[in-house]
């Protein structure tokens, strides 16, 4: 079943290929990307679903991975733009023809790619097995083969290969000699079994594909279980470290002379996956040898299900990027329960490797403390770090400064706010690279300015932005700001190579621009500090993706909600529309809601006028070739009414009133035909949309919901950003869910949903059941359940008929005129 042939053009667009920068930014590596959905015979290979895990058993990797078709390099001079003529590149040569590539990076120096392959597994190539690393020389394109499968394949599940320094990688292999995989009994050895005799309070939400059985345990051992080994580039000498694990992580120190190793142990759960699991992480030096053990977690089954709730115990064990080889952690002290009131509620600590090296019982030292939820450090140097810290009942967001070198000198606070202010987001900073292939804070020499980037929120639309801020006197100034008609966006730092001084004067910085019409191009800015303006150089000239939607007309709209809040949408019209010639047209709505604690930061713009339009196999623009207009993403706050409210005590009157106000703009403009709009939307949009069905059918004529949640007592211990459980707050669940409403859908609704759903309470019976409630009560509505499909569908077979089951819904219930090119 296939959609129109005008869909299904601007499905099928070839993609563009993926760019990597080389770490001395001389070079560019073009990475080739494959048609846009795979075949649903790749869709379709057994997945194993195992305490969290989906697991392709032949590749011993995670299932559905995307890949690559090709690399190549192309030098960076004054002249070149992308993408590259193939004379100018030099192609990565030397693997087998046509196996696919993954995992691909740099040696700290650029001098190496290293990358792994992998079969199609097609009746015509090899078999499929783990994934292979292979290495290339930049200067050559020459690669070669450092790990042959299935002897030495990577076990790719947690973690895979790390660059340790220039001529050493870490990887995750496969244990030599490794059997078969354990055979289900064909005769239960007994029941299942789950206990809580203890009494114990574990709550936790609606997890998918955990273990069921001693079997499933079996088998998450079987694969998942590796080897650590190191491996010499330019010899292939491959040193083994350890014993055979779980391991889920190894991360080498700066300097490389330590490993921080990480894995699971028994026992298992059957309530949540295996990030929950027992953890032990243990300090290694580079042969191998344990120096200290940094961490046991216990099976953490009880952690509340409040958002800022984490995992009692060290936390985040990390090097500093800033340091040679120091290990910094986190821990709660409210026991990972934000209901606790405890002051400090975060400590962390550091320690370096070397005072273990001389004292395995060494004492950590104190680095900093917060009040509220500790999200981590941003290293600078010695005199100069980021703290941060935030706290979701109130939405507040701090930062600080440190000087984790000077432990007398107290944290000043850089900035104290309400996070969902988009308007007042100072932005983030941005990171250079060091020599050791580590981030740190971009810190404009013999000064402590930072450079900052931002979206630059605004009522006008988002204006992203570079500027310096004086961490210590708090003061900006604003080098450079994106300008109408353009929207642009910088990303890396260009000129921070080999731990070169950070200076004002010729700063570079990778960017891209677009407009309404004009697909984003990279360009390199560069910024001056005498006032001047920037000089930009463009890098690339991609031609526009959808030609036949190159003139769609764009309108990012204002308007108020009833209780005067304001709303904003973008308004799409077809090519060529005219509103006197060709009237009022058919119209789909989509959108998903979020939840907000204040009315003003939910009424603010989020969105750009000038943000070129990308259209994906889904997207609800595809219906422009069709003839409708499309009214994307309407704003639907749903806000906390008073300070000891919830947003969602008020969930569906707010959501008909947000949806009310859009349908009315759109019938003010005049181009809509308010008697014809569809509203839709996917997972928690699929569920606004069956809700605005039974309580608002007079404003839309049928919708589309897509892998939603309907019946919210099967989420019993929270959704989405409801923290209250069902018995918390049985009403709130009552009242939001359309499963109980059923009997109130008059207007037809198209249900899809795929059958490996994998999305934490959006299980595929929520679809049945729903479907079987609205049948049951008569209702006009029609269940497509797409085999092998997970939250997001991806092969091509089933996204063509879901994009032909949507069309012929649009076309039998909204009445949409002939496509635009035979109408217009």
């Amino acid at each position: 079943m296939l959609p129109p042939q005008e869909i299904i053009d601007l499905v099928d667009v070839p993609p563009e290929p993926n760019l990597s920068f080389s770490p001395d930014r001389t070079q560019v590596l073009q990475l080739y990307r494959p048609p846009p959905l795979p075949p649903i015979s790749e869709v379709a290979r057994p997945e194993l679903k195992l305490a969290g895990l989906r697991i392709d058993a032949e590749t011993n990797s995670g299932s559905r991975m995307g890949y690559y078709l090709g690399l190549s390099i192309v030098q960076m001079t004054d002249d070149l733009v992308l993408p590259a003529p193939k004379e100018r590149t030099t192609p990565i040569v030397g693997y087998p023809e046509g196996l696919w590539i993954n995992l691909v990076s740099w040696s700290q120096d650029g001098r190496h790619i290293a990358f792994t392959v992998r079969s199609p597994g097609g009746p015509s190539d090899p078999p499929r097995q783990p994934l292979e690393l292979w290495v290339a020389e930049t200067a050559t394109g020459q690669a070669r083969r450092l790990l042959k499968s299935p002897e030495q394949g990577l076990s790719s599940i947690f973690d895979d290969y790390m660059w340790v320094d220039n001529d050493t990688i870490g990887a995750v292999v496969i244990p030599p000699g490794r059997g078969p995989p354990p055979e289900k009994p064909l005769v239960p050895i007994g029941p299942n079994i789950q206990d809580n005799t203890s009494g114990k309070t574990s709550q936790a939400r609606t997890y998918p594909d955990l273990l069921k059985s001693p079997h499933d345990e079996e088998l998450l051992e079987h694969y998942c279980q590796s080897n650590l080994i190191y491996i010499k580039v330019s010899t292939g000498e491959v040193t083994q470290l350890g014993g055979t694990k779980l391991y889920t992580s190894f991360a080498p120190s700066p300097d490389a002379r330590f490993l921080l190793v990480a894995w699971l142990e028994r026992p298992f759960s059957y309530t949540v996956p295996c990030g929950r699991f027992p953890k032990r992480v243990q300090l290694w030096d580079r042969s191998g040898k344990v120096l200290r053990e940094m961490a046991y977690l216990p099976l953490a089954e009880d952690i509340p299900i409040l958002f800022n709730s984490c995992r009692q115990g060290p936390r985040s064990i990390d090097w500093r990027s800033d340091r040679d080889a120091e290990i910094t952690w986190i821990e709660a002290q409210d026991g990972g329960d934000p209901s606790v009131e405890v002051s400090p509620r975060d400590i962390m600590y550091r320690l370096p490797a070397d005072e273990i090296l001389a004292d395995a019982d060494a004492a950590p030292h104190h680095l900093a403390h917060t009040d509220l939820r500790c999200g981590g450090i941003a290293w600078g140097d010695d005199s100069l770090a980021l703290l941060y810290e935030s706290w979701y009942k109130t939405r507040r967001s701090r930062v600080w400064t440190i000087a984790p070198g000077d432990p007398a000198r107290p944290p000043q606070l850089l900035f104290d706010r309400d996070y969902e202010d988009a308007y007042m987001d100072p932005g983030s900073p941005a990171n250079r690279r060091t020599k050791r292939g580590t981030y740190v804070l971009a810190q404009v020499e013999g000064t402590r300015q930072l450079i900052m980037q931002g979206t630059g929120a605004s009522p006008e639309g988002n204006r992203p932005f570079v500027e310096l801020l004086d961490v210590d006197t708090k003061e900006t100034r604003r080098l450079w700001q994106s300008s109408p008609p353009f929207l642009e966006y910088t990303m890396n730092l260009l000129n921070d190579w080999d731990d070169a001084p950070i200076s004002l004067e010729g700063l570079s910085l990778l960017m891209t621009r677009e407009t309404v019409r004009d697909t984003p191009q990279y360009y390199i800015m560069r910024l001056s500090s005498n006032g001047a303006g920037p000089q930009l150089r463009c890098l690339s000239d991609y031609p526009h993706p959808y030609p036949s939607l190159k003139d769609l007309q764009k309108e990012v709209i204002r308007y108020k909600r009833e209780d005067g809040l304001d709303l904003t949408a973008t308004l799409y019209l077809p090519p060529g529309y005219d509103k006197e010639r060709d009237g009022r047209l058919p119209c789909i709505l989509w959108a998903y809601p979020r939840e907000f604690k204040t009315k003003d930061a939910a009424g603010q713009m989020r969105k750009s006028p000038h943000q070129f339009s990308g259209i994906g196999s889904q997207s609800p623009l595809l219906w422009l070739v069709r003839g409708y207009a499309v009214l994307d993403g309407p704003t639907m706050p749903i806000v906390a009414e008073t300070d000891d409210a919830e947003p969602n005590d008020t969930y569906v009157p707010q959501l008909v009133a947000s949806a009310k106000a859009a349908v009315e703009e759109a019938d003010r403009r005049g181009v809509v035909d308010t008697s014809r709009i569809a509203v839709g939307g996917h997972s928690y949009g699929a569920f606004m949309a069956a809700n605005l069905l039974a309580h608002a059918p007079e404003l839309f004529a049928c919708g589309i919901a897509k892998s939603g949640a309907y019946n919210r007592t099967l989420t019993p211990f929270g959704f989405q950003a409801e923290e209250r459980t069902i018995w918390q707050a049985p009403d709130v669940y009552a009242a939001m869910s359309p499963f109980l409403q059923a009997d109130k859908v008059k207007r037809p609704l198209l249900l899809v949903h795929g059958e490996d759903d994998n999305n934490t309470g959006t299980f595929p019976m929520q679809s049945e059941r729903f479907y079987s409630a609205l049948k049951g009560h008569g209702a006009t509505t029609r269940l497509v359940l797409l085999p092998h499909e997970s939250h997001g569908y991806s092969a091509r077979e089933s996204v063509m008929h879901v994009l032909a089951e949507m069309d012929g819904w649009l076309r039998r219930y909204c009445e949409a005129p002939e496509t635009p090119q035979s109408k217009m």
